[in-house]
């Protein structure tokens, strides 16, 4: 699946995180942000455009209402952190933590994590719209109630995540590990599988196999 990626122009303006503080409305746009520490901080509606950041802190952080446009995160801890009715369109996450982190109620367009841990994030009420999970870790995470629309988990570890009341139709998990999931009945019809996740789900129904 293809999805659009950020648009990040050459010339970007070396900034500190903190300095944020200082704008007019708490916005960045065509930014460098390196090695900023940003933890237990809060600020509302956060707007950040066409920005790259790296190697920073952001842990326990409430980023409420954040609006994130052409944005890569690479390197940065973001465990603990409030994004809770987020909008991104066109971001990367690449080697990021987001450690129990909450996404809720959030549209989540055009976006990568790449080799990212999101175990216990929640995701509930939010909207993914060609999001690309690759070789991320979702341990328990908890993606009740959203809308997946061109969804790929690509070796991705699920173990333990909740899929409840989100339908799965079209959702390709099949290269994915997981010993146990959370997903109704009517909610796995049109998932793409593998063969030993079909055993898997089968064995979960109650179902008794018998080898030939």
């Amino acid at each position: 699946m293809k999805i659009d990626t950020p648009k990040i122009p050459e010339d970007l303006t070396e900034r500190r995180f903190t300095d944020i503080f200082y704008e007019e409305d708490p916005e960045f746009e065509m930014c460098m942000v390196t090695d900023s520490e940003f933890a237990n901080e809060a600020l509302d509606r956060v707007r950040l455009y066409k920005t790259v950041i790296r190697n920073c802190n952001f842990t326990n952080t409430d980023f409420n209402r954040i609006d994130l446009t052409d944005v890569v995160f690479k390197n940065c801890d973001l465990s603990n952190a409030d994004l809770g009715n987020a909008s991104m369109n066109r971001v990367e996450f690449l080697n990021c933590k987001l450690l129990g982190s909450n996404l809720t109620e959030s549209y989540i367009g055009n976006t990568r994590f790449r080799e990212s841990i999101l175990n216990m994030v929640t995701f509930g009420n939010s909207k993914l719209e060609k999001v690309i999970f690759d070789d991320a870790a979702l341990e328990s995470a908890d993606l009740f109630d959203c809308k997946l629309k061109k969804v790929e988990f690509l070796s991705c570890n699920l173990n333990g995540a909740s899929f409840e009341e989100t339908p799965l139709k079209g959702i390709d998990i099949s290269s994915s590990d997981f010993d146990s999931l959370t997903v109704s009945i009517e909610n796995l019809k049109g998932c793409i599988v593998s063969t030993s996740q079909a055993i898997q789900f089968a064995l979960l129904l109650g179902l008794k196999i018998r080898q030939y």
